[in-house]
């Protein structure tokens, strides 16, 4: 399947979970967080560094207390830990996953295809591409 077909899946699915949300709202995750939120998406940040973000809402630790499974997974953080969460993460749980722009390289996509992921990727936005749907 392409990329685009893929992001179109993905966007088509209304639970997200974006993980290095932070509730610094400079950063990037910050804004693709509330984004997908101001979109309609139903959204949970996740970051073992915070308890909630700048709206109060939670933050969770680890992708697995989250209340619900998320149908996209989101990344927002340095590629190294891309690489250790695929590791960790079930792709029959978590079968979509976003790669954001510099979240990954080609070893990491190349892992998370071989083990079974639905991966977006490519320099692809989740912010830009729901803005522009």
């Amino acid at each position: 399947m392409d990329n685009n077909k893929k992001m179109e899946e993905m966007l088509n699915r209304k639970v997200w979970a974006v993980i290095g949300a932070t509730p610094n709202a400079d950063k990037t995750a910050n804004h693709i967080y509330h984004t997908l939120r101001s979109y309609g998406y139903e959204t949970y940040a996740v970051n073992p560094n915070y308890t909630e973000m700048e709206d109060g809402t939670k933050c969770y630790s680890r992708l697995e207390d989250l209340p619900k499974v998320p149908d996209c997974v989101d990344f927002v953080v340095p590629p190294k830990v891309t690489m250790k969460s695929l590791e960790e993460m079930d792709p029959k749980i978590y079968p979509y996953i976003w790669l954001q722009p510099g979240t990954y390289d080609e070893e990491i996509v190349k892992f998370a295809e071989a083990k079974g992921f639905n991966a977006v990727h490519e320099g692809a936005c989740a912010m830009a591409a729901i803005r522009l749907r």
